[in-house]
């Protein structure tokens, strides 16, 4: 018995990384898997192939699950309403939608050009929108279902050189707490997971100074794919209903459940404030409480369980 049996889950960006690692452990834990892969790389600039998602199927059904592929893109509405219907088609329902799928484009900020902010916003933003979307009523209707999106520390915390994955990832937290709370009546469930694993996309990410190559070296040694599935599975399943509208992380084997941007300190001055209280009075008094511009490597300084 697995925690997701009787359940049909379609898992984003599947082929490789934490995806495969998700589809992998769902057809584990019982469940039908319908495998997304477009088979790009982590540019997303080449034209993909089926390849990499009929891999995991044939994992799959070699051990004994069901699973189908599909090489539809999520940055493309038709192709996110495509996996939606072939699950039910496929498999009769569709119960859980892990979402993974992602591209990188790096570069500072004043460097930036449109097509490497469009293209980020499009596959990570615009991603998770389309498939939410194209499940949302299915879901609401059968009043069972489950998505478990995915942001970064890199919104979350910062990170130099992705101002453009960031507000895509920060845009995912935004749009999950939604759902999450549109959904309590209809037990439609949303959370998100900031993920710490050594992906083919973190290794695309240049190594520029000694911090940053610790960081990777961490990454690549002791924070794997396969710990993070274990949540994003748990969370599509029916013992998980009253989990929604959450940000997690995993790194390693620890998880981290992130608190959400909530007031920590006021200040009132009944004949109003001007310009100049502000900056004499107001400012200096809430700076003990500012959160320094360091990045993920300052917040979790200590080595991974």
């Amino acid at each position: 018995m697995g925690v997701l049996d009787g359940k049909v889950i379609l898992v984003t960006g599947a082929g490789r990384g934490i995806g495969k690692e998700c589809a992998l452990l769902a057809a584990r834990e019982g469940a039908k898997v319908v495998v997304n892969d477009l088979g790009g790389g982590v540019g997303g600039g080449d034209e993909g192939s089926v390849g990499p998602a009929q891999e995991v199927v044939n994992e799959i059904k070699a051990a004994g699950g069901e699973a189908v592929s599909n090489s539809d893109s999520v940055a493309v509405k038709a192709g996110a309403e495509a996996m939606i219907e072939q699950a039910k088609d496929t498999f009769g329902g569709l119960h859980g939608i892990i979402s993974p799928a992602g591209i990188l484009r790096d570069k500072m900020f004043h460097k930036m050009d449109d097509a490497d902010w469009d293209a980020v916003i499009n596959v990570h933003l615009n991603g998770s929108y389309y498939i939410t979307r194209a499940a949302i009523n299915h879901f609401r209707d059968q009043e069972d279902g489950s998505f478990v999106l995915f942001t970064s520390t890199s919104g979350l915390i910062g990170n130099i050189g992705q101002a453009n994955y960031a507000a895509a990832k920060m845009g995912i937290a935004g749009l999950s707490r939604i759902i999450a709370m549109e959904g309590v009546r209809k037990n439609v469930r949303s959370n998100v997971i900031a993920p710490f694993a050594w992906t083919r996309m973190i290794a695309s990410i240049p190594v520029k100074d000694e911090e940053s190559a610790k960081r990777v070296e961490r990454m690549k040694n002791l924070m794997r794919a396969d710990q993070v599935a274990q949540l994003a599975v748990a969370l599509c399943a029916d013992d998980a209903k009253d989990t929604s509208g959450q940000i997690f992380a995993v790194r390693g084997n620890e998880i981290f459940l992130f608190n959400q941007p909530r007031p920590i300190r006021s200040l009132g001055k009944v004949e109003g404030w001007a310009p100049d209280t502000i900056l004499n009075h107001a400012l200096p008094a809430l700076k003990a409480s500012y959160e320094d511009a360091g990045n993920s490597g300052s917040v979790f300084p200590w080595e991974p369980i």
